[in-house]
């Protein structure tokens, strides 16, 4: 995998977050860097998806600040974090059913600067994702899970954004489908220079993909530095691949 541009571009800077008077984020603090993959692993509950959640302002912050390029993100609502160039894409899809594959997909660019590069998004999300072409008008709900799986990465690059955040992209997906999504994600790091922080708990499959890690647990960071070296880590190993349950398989972890 090629090196990163060093220069930090999505910062979150000792954050604190969480729900209504529940505190699930402290003092939180990771950095994106312009082309590169960052992966975020931990176990269930430990705060991945709240902390993804919290830099698109869908979560209350409480203390700290995110900043896309030196722009503070924080206390911005989503569609103007969106617009700067943050795009997540949910856990679970979220398709609708009764739209078409390319219906679907076309969502995605309803920005305005996407709206006017939507004919050139779409070469390059059919180019990455050869399906979204072969099933354009069959309704997202016959799609296998896989092949939903494409078509919602494909509807958040419609978007067009710097910083794309995945939440658990490799879950309930068959090995061929799983080598698919990572090989696109080598391509939007490498080739497009689009930044990538994914969250989940396929910590070998995330960690042996990602230029750098981070081990986040009971919603504090634990443990950072690059994908390989974090792997081999004694305190994630203790912490997730020998204690938590099917993480010790690679289609688990």
């Amino acid at each position: 995998m090629s090196r990163p541009d060093p220069t930090s571009l999505l910062t979150v800077d000792r954050l604190s977050a969480g729900y209504d008077e529940a505190l699930v984020l402290r003092d939180v603090s990771l950095e994106v860097h312009a082309g590169e993959l960052v992966a975020l692993v931990g176990p269930s509950g430990a705060g991945k998806t709240t902390l993804l959640r919290a830099i698109v302002g869908l979560v209350r912050i409480r203390a700290g600040a995110v900043r896309l390029d030196g722009v503070r993100l924080d206390g911005l609502p989503p569609y103007r974090v969106a617009a700067l160039g943050v795009t997540a894409m949910p856990e679970g899809r979220r398709l609708f059913d009764e739209l078409s594959v390319r219906e679907n997909v076309l969502l995605g660019a309803y920005l305005p600067g996407a709206r006017e590069a939507a004919a050139e998004s779409l070469a390059f999300v059919e180019r990455l994702f050869p399906m979204l072409a072969v099933r354009r008008d069959a309704p997202a709900g016959v799609l296998s899970g896989g092949e939903q799986q494409m078509v919602a990465l494909a509807r958040s690059l419609m978007a067009r954004p710097r910083v794309l955040l995945l939440d658990d992209p490799f879950i309930g997906l068959a090995k061929p489908v799983i080598e698919t999504v990572a090989g696109a994600l080598r391509e939007l790091t490498e080739r497009r220079g689009v930044s990538v922080l994914a969250a989940g708990q396929h910590v070998r499959r995330l960690l042996r993909l990602a230029h750098r890690g981070y081990l986040l647990d009971e919603g504090r960071m634990i443990l950072a530095g690059p994908g390989p070296e974090l792997l081999a880590d004694p305190g994630l190993r203790r912490r997730l691949l020998e204690l938590v349950p099917g993480t010790a398989r690679d289609g688990g972890a």
